[in-house]
Order: structure tokens, then sequence, then C-alpha cells
């Protein structure tokens, strides 16, 4: 089969590879018709080579149809229409007991002091084969995969797998109820999402913070007020558009794909950035005295000179941590099956492309080029085009 191969920093191709099989009595094979580009994937593009080897199979939202099942998966059949969840979690453990899927103690890791295993990030995380290829093998498959109605296109449903949760924890963690006052830090897709989200908890301002016009204008589309942060402090502008006292609730969904990160200080060999976290401190600056910090964005590894003192002064409630998926289903679930699509989810990508099309899309997405924000990759498509 064919598959979204990592070779070394930058450098992603598509491969043959070995076609999945069962290996244990809970595993399914299931043939992927759409799988998606994450921000996340972009850390293992650019960031986290260390954690990373050659010849690794990347990707974590996947979608498709269930062709083989192992003797211990009594839920699904071959032909079920499914999307799988990111995080691989058992749903019988004492974490899955809690709805903290994104900690199960089945597939935690335990060597590398990590979470729950995950689908094609990195070996801190399982080392688990991913979902940007033609088949996938789901271990844990009594559990983890999301049955969905035929019918609809894929992306109806795609998002399911890692955007939709996540976003929605992230508006949950954040506290965000009719009337609250929100601002959203990074408007790549998790961004984007949230402040759909928001305004659908009922949100009676959102703030949409980030530097790329077309994203800027896309969160202004579904009724955020949006700062450009090349043109103004954002701290600044967040106080004015809050009538001075700051927002109730602050959504990081940067994480280190911000400039001047700490991984881009300790991985690359250039002058340390005078503050490492410039992003998630403008977001904290911007929340009133008492409110809500909710991180989304992914962070790895230690950060110094973090402002503790600060979010004490503040008394800010912090939230923050991988989307336990699994805990949400039922909450999207109606807004999918809506004709009405009230988040939008059929036109969320920029861009949909073949397989084969994954290292030029990798490199897009990126640098932010031709307004990319979301790809999805087709393997059942043909291999030129955008789709």
């Amino acid at each position: 089969m064919k598959a979204v191969v990592w070779h070394g920093r930058e450098d992603v191709r598509v491969d043959e590879v070995d076609d999945p099989s069962i290996v244990e009595p809970t595993d399914a094979i299931v043939r992927i018709t759409s799988t998606a580009i994450c921000g996340s994937d972009l850390h293992l593009y650019a960031k986290l080579f260390p954690v990373m080897k050659e010849g690794d199979i990347i990707g974590h939202e996947p979608m498709g149809v269930v062709e083989e099942v192992g003797p211990a998966v009594d839920r699904l059949q071959a032909g079920d229409r499914v999307v799988v969840p990111f995080n691989i979690a058992c749903g019988h453990c004492f974490m899955c007991e809690r709805d903290m899927f994104s900690q199960c103690e089945t597939t935690q890791n335990y060597e590398t002091g990590k979470g729950a295993s995950l689908f094609g990030y990195t070996h801190l995380y399982g080392a688990v084969p991913g979902g940007q290829a033609e088949y996938l093998r789901v271990p844990q498959a009594h559990f983890g995969p999301i049955k969905v109605p035929d019918g609809p296109p894929d992306e109806r449903f795609l998002y399911l797998s890692d955007v939709l949760p996540t976003a929605w924890q992230a508006v949950a963690y954040a506290d965000v109820k009719p009337g609250s006052r929100v601002a959203v830090y990074g408007l790549g897709p998790i961004g984007q999402m949230c402040v759909r989200i928001a305004r659908h908890f009922g949100a009676d301002q959102v703030i949409a913070v980030d530097r790329v016009p077309e994203r800027l204008a896309r969160a202004a589309e579904w009724g955020a007020e949006t700062v450009n942060f090349d043109e103004t402090d954002p701290v600044d502008a967040v106080a004015d558009l809050s009538g001075g006292r700051g927002v109730d609730a602050g959504i990081d969904a940067v994480g280190m794909e911000a400039s001047g990160s700490a991984v881009d200080a300790a991985l690359a060999t250039v002058k340390v950035q005078t503050d490492k976290l410039k992003g998630l401190r403008s977001c904290m600056s911007s929340i009133r005295r008492g409110g809500t910090l909710s991180i989304s964005g992914v962070y790895a590894g230690a950060f110094p000179m973090f402002p503790l003192g600060d979010l004490f002064d503040k008394q800010i409630t912090v939230r923050m941590g991988q989307a336990n998926v699994r805990h949400w289903v039922d909450d999207i679930m109606p807004l999918l099956t809506d004709d009405s699509d009230p988040l939008g989810v059929e036109q969320f990508a920029t861009h949909r492309l073949p397989l084969d099309a994954a290292p030029g899309a990798y490199e897009m997405f990126q640098k932010k080029n031709d307004g990319a924000i979301k790809i999805v990759l087709k393997p059942e498509e043909g291999r030129h085009g955008n789709l």
C-alpha cells in the first residue's frame, strides 16, 4: 500500500509499504477514504525529529471503511463506515472509566512517561503506524472507532478524529457560556473551529488573534472580531475590544508552532529567543482576573520562565491536555447529522488532494501558502491536482 512516510526533518514521502494485518484480537483493518494533515503533524515535520525514526508512517486524522476485524471485536463488521480517534483507548481501564481516554492505562507509554498511544505520533507515544495511508491497523477497535452513517460526504464526519473534539474540549475547558467574552489565539484548524464552537456555546464576543490575512478573514466570517498581531499589540487590542477588563477566557490554539517557541530554541542552533512563550503569555495577559485559560496547542518538554506568579496573582484557572475524543462524541454528533451543517464542516477544508500530493501539501501548510488552513488527503483519488 501507499503511505506518507517520515524520512527526516522537512522530508516526508509517499512510499510503498507493507499492508497492515490483524495482530491482536482487538484489532481492525480500515481502508482509508479520507485523512487530514493536522497542525500537530507540522511538529513532526520540522521540530520533533529527535523522537522520530526514518520509516515512520504519520497521520492521526483518518476515516474509512472496515475491511476486517479481530475475533474480540464484536461492535464492528466489514463494511462499517468509521472515524478513527487519534488517541488509542481501551474503554475499560481506570482512566477510561473516567472519560480520560487520552490517559488510557492500557495503551499508556510508561517507559517514556507519556499518556495513551497516538496514531502516527512519535516514539514517545507508542510509534503506532499512522493514518495517512491507504490502510490502517486500528488497535483497541472493540472500543475506539466511531461508526457514522452512510450517505453524507466524508468531511461531514472526518473531523471527529481530532479537530472537533479538540476544539470542543478547548471551549468546554474555557468554561464558555452564554454571554462570555473569549479570545482565541492562533487560527489554524483548531483555532478556527474554536471560534465556531464558542459561538455555538453562546459566547457574546469572540476575538480571534493571528497574523495571516486569510485566517483572520475566515474567522470573521463566523462572527469573530479579529486582531492582526503584526499590526498591533494583541493584548492592548483585546483589552480595548473587551471594554478594558479583558476577556473571560483565553484559548491558546498555537502551541509550539509559534515562532520563538522553546522547541525552536532547544532544537535549532540559533540565538535563544528573549521570550519563548510569547503567544501563550499574550493569551494569558488578555484574560481578566478570575478568568480561565484553556490550552489546546501542543507543548513538549520543559519551558523556563513560565509566569506562574502572574497566574497566581490574577487567580487564573488553567485547563489543558490532549482531547479525550470519545467523551465529546455524543455532544458533537447531532451537529454533524444536522443537514444545516451548523459548524460548517463540509466546507472546512481549504485543500483536497490525492495522497501522492502529501509532500507538497506539508510544505504548503507549514509556509501557510495558498490560504492553506486544512488539507484533506484522499487515498482513493487520482495522482494529480487539487480535487
